[in-house]
């Protein structure tokens, strides 16, 4: 025994000074006299302790050789079993924090809201492991996607039958439709499978030409700066500076992800139609627009055309009386929220309560860097329903001074003031041109756009919160979807939203931020004080 505990030692000894020989020269990156011969000194010992207990050793192989050759079967037979279940039940834990390895749920919704079969030919080699693990997890989803595998390089004929080059193309079918998708996120995949399965895809047009913001561009704070150069701002007292748009590249991947065309007009081309667009969307212009610019968004809007206008405070777009016809009046304000506002912004407004609409259905906070306020007009437009869905808190109010925030009453709007509204209008109507004299007495006639069509019309007081500075935090993103999917009439895609990733943070409202520190920093150490004197003063 004790012979047996001597080579044991040995052995462990000489494993300990190669084990520490080896560390010290991954770390240190070089060789050294007492590194090799600790080396040299681990051989040996270990040599020489397992020389030793080479009898032992053999003498319980040889004792319980019938036992081990069972569990060595034993085990086989486990890792075989385990094996084919996993092969024929597949079962996936995705351990991340980001979910990196699973689909968003946006993604999901829409798999299962698919109404049409698409089978997809994805063309890959060894080396597109996880893409074709995506592909597979898409299909797994929903009945209606069907996925095939094959290589160019084994399937050569296939491959040059549907004109593929290379792998990494997915070739994408759906009742005689035909996309294909070189991307291998699940964006690209996402919007490859929508694209092919619908039948129509609407094009969005955004205005330019006003310094609006660039859909085209992934800019951050660029566009307003407070005065004297001592940060940014989006509230009281900013100026404009003359460079780089802001942009608006998040909000338009992700429409792309959700098969929308967007492009960028300008209505002084004469060459430019917007009629063809879904939805004309005037996301923050900076000056006014010229009056044929104003006299083409009309005609849009009266032959049935949707928009969304997204017009920041204290700047006159001449878009006003436009607007007014639809029953909005655009106040030249500024909302004051000191109850509930972004970080320690009062000019931010933090929104979690909203009007019951399919837009705000399941939304979660939104905030608005600089909001103007929107009030209904003195009397109802004919044909127009006005729907007021995101207002700021009780305890806020419409700034009408841009230096300052301080409420004079009398002057300025007490809360809550309505931050965005939702304007429907139907033909469905008795023109005031049609009214009888008695009719026109009770109900005199009131400037109003013709109306030959349908339409929806979208108004929202910042155009700040679908910035790529904000996009992506807590509900603006999904704010602005489903906006844009109810203004297209593609309300089943209300909700679907790209994954994004952005370093973690924590968004606290001014009211979070206060009892956060009350609850960490005073009542917390204030019990644990408490305590400790009251158990200090029963044992003294």
């Amino acid at each position: 025994m004790e012979k047996s505990s001597s080579s044991i030692v040995l052995l462990l000894l000489g494993v300990a000074l190669i084990s520490v020989a080896l560390i010290s020269h991954f770390i240190l990156l070089e060789s050294s006299y007492w590194g090799i011969s600790s080396i040299i000194v681990g051989l040996s010992l270990s040599l020489i302790g397992g020389y030793k207990l080479r009898q032992e050793v053999t003498g319980t192989f040889r004792a319980q050789r019938v036992e081990i050759l069972l569990t060595t079967i034993g085990l086989l037979g486990i890792i075989i079993t385990v094996g084919y279940l996993s092969h024929q039940f597949s079962f996936r834990l995705d351990m991340t924090k980001e979910r990196t390895h699973s689909l968003s749920e946006q993604t999901v919704k829409m798999l299962q809201r698919l109404d049409k079969p698409v089978h997809i030919i994805f063309f890959h080699d060894a080396m597109m492991r996880e893409t074709t693990d995506l592909y597979q997890l898409m299909a797994s989803y929903t009945n209606r996607v069907t996925v095939e595998f094959l290589d160019p390089m084994v399937n050569p004929a296939q491959a040059r039958m549907r004109g593929i080059e290379y792998a990494g193309t997915a070739v994408m079918e759906s009742e005689g439709r035909t996309v294909r998708v070189n991307g291998p996120t699940e964006i690209d995949i996402a919007n490859g499978i929508l694209r092919v399965s619908q039948a129509k895809q609407q094009t969005l047009c955004f205005l330019e030409g006003h310094a609006e913001s660039d859909p085209f561009s992934l800019e951050h704070h660029d566009h307003f700066e407070a005065p004297g150069g001592n940060g940014h701002s989006h509230g009281l007292d900013t100026k404009v500076v003359l460079h780089e748009r802001h942009g608006m590249g998040k909000a338009r991947n992700g429409l792309e992800s959700m098969n929308y065309k967007v492009r960028s007009v300008r209505l002084l081309d004469f060459k430019q139609n917007i009629d063809t667009c879904a939805v004309l969307i005037v996301a923050g212009p900076q000056m006014s627009l010229r009056p044929r610019e104003l006299k083409v968004i009309e005609n849009f809007i009266e032959n049935g055309g949707n928009a969304l206008f997204m017009l920041d405070p204290f700047i006159q777009t001449g878009l006003e009386p436009l607007i007014e016809k639809l029953g909005v009046i655009l106040d030249d304000t500024l909302i004051i929220d000191e109850a509930s506002h972004f970080w320690t912004d009062i000019s931010a407004p933090a929104v979690t309560n909203y009007n019951r609409h399919v837009i705000t259905e399941g939304l979660p906070l939104t905030f608005f860097m600089g909001s103007r306020s929107l009030s209904p007009t003195n009397k109802p437009v004919p044909g127009s329903s006005v729907r007021p869905i995101i207002n700021s808190s009780k305890r806020s109010y419409a700034e009408t001074n841009k230096q300052k925030a301080e409420f004079q009453l009398g002057v300025d709007k007490p809360g809550p003031n309505t931050i965005m509204v939702v304007v429907v209008r139907s033909p469905n109507y008795i023109a005031p041109t049609e009214l009888t004299n008695s009719q026109k007495d009770i109900t005199p006639e009131i400037p109003s756009l013709e109306i030959t069509k349908k339409s929806r019309i979208a108004r929202i007081g910042d155009s700040d919160f679908a910035t790529n500075s904000f996009f992506h935090i807590l509900g603006n993103g999904n704010l602005f979807f489903n906006t844009v999917n109810y203004l297209s009439a593609q309300e089943n895609l209300i909700g679907i939203e790209p994954k994004t990733y952005d370093l973690p943070r924590v968004n606290l409202t001014n009211r979070q931020m206060k009892g956060t520190f009350f609850l960490s920093i005073i009542f917390v150490p204030g019990m644990l004080a408490l305590i400790g004197i009251a158990v200090w003063w029963r044992q003294r």
